[in-house]
């Protein structure tokens, strides 16, 4: 494969027509080496359209879905960031590329331990990454400019929420399969946050945070 080919068509001809239009975000596209994050059984689908499994019920998202969220969330060169869910690491490294610093939190060790080693293989020094249950946040560093929650949960997560700082911005995607919505979250004081729907998707839920349906007799 011609990886700078494929690679330039998936910004051009997947991202760019999903009205990714922020040139910050699209050259972390660029920079970014995403076949290095990809399970090696999946290299062939490194640049494709798709969702790639990663072991554990977890996946990566497909590239128009990253790069929707990141646009959202509006990156800054200082921002803080916090990430629940690092996953193959690969979206940690474009909020790296984008931002100031990002604690990223993940559930599995084994997730986890990968994607430090292939975070430091594509020299992506400012992220911390800790082993815990991302439902719960990351207290140290908070509050954060920007969190980016890379699964979804049936509904909105209270406790993320207020680890944002003032004019800071949360992704998520709230709802139940087949209707989810991809929402952006910000909040304008102590006590108010706006939310923008952006777009329907289905990502695998957070662990914790699954729809649990109550039965009735």
């Amino acid at each position: 494969m011609d990886l700078e080919t494929a690679r330039f068509n998936m910004v051009e001809q997947q991202i760019r027509p999903w009205d990714v239009l922020d040139t910050n975000v699209l050259d972390a596209y660029s920079k970014v080496p995403r076949e290095i994050f990809v399970p090696e059984r999946y290299k062939n689908l490194a640049f494709s359209d798709t969702t790639i499994d990663i072991g554990y019920g977890q996946s990566m998202m497909a590239p128009k879905v990253e790069a929707r969220m990141l646009q959202a969330l509006n990156i800054q060169p200082d921002d803080r960031i916090l990430e629940i869910g690092t996953g193959s690491g690969h979206v940690t490294a474009l909020l790296g590329t984008l931002g100031g610093h990002v604690s990223s939190v993940e559930l599995f060790t084994d997730l986890a331990e990968l994607a430090k080693d292939k975070l430091t293989n594509a020299s992506i020094g400012n992220v911390s990454c800790y082993i815990a249950d991302g439902l719960a946040g990351w207290d140290e560093g908070a509050p954060y400019d920007v969190i980016a929650v890379t699964g979804s949960s049936p509904i909105r997560i209270v406790g993320l929420e207020q680890q944002l700082d003032i004019g800071g911005r949360i992704f998520m995607v709230i709802g139940v399969s087949p209707v989810m919505k991809a929402t952006l979250l910000t909040r304008v004081n102590k006590d108010d946050w706006t939310e923008e729907i952006l777009f329907e998707t289905e990502v695998p839920a957070l662990i914790g945070a699954e729809y649990k349906p109550k039965f009735s007799f």
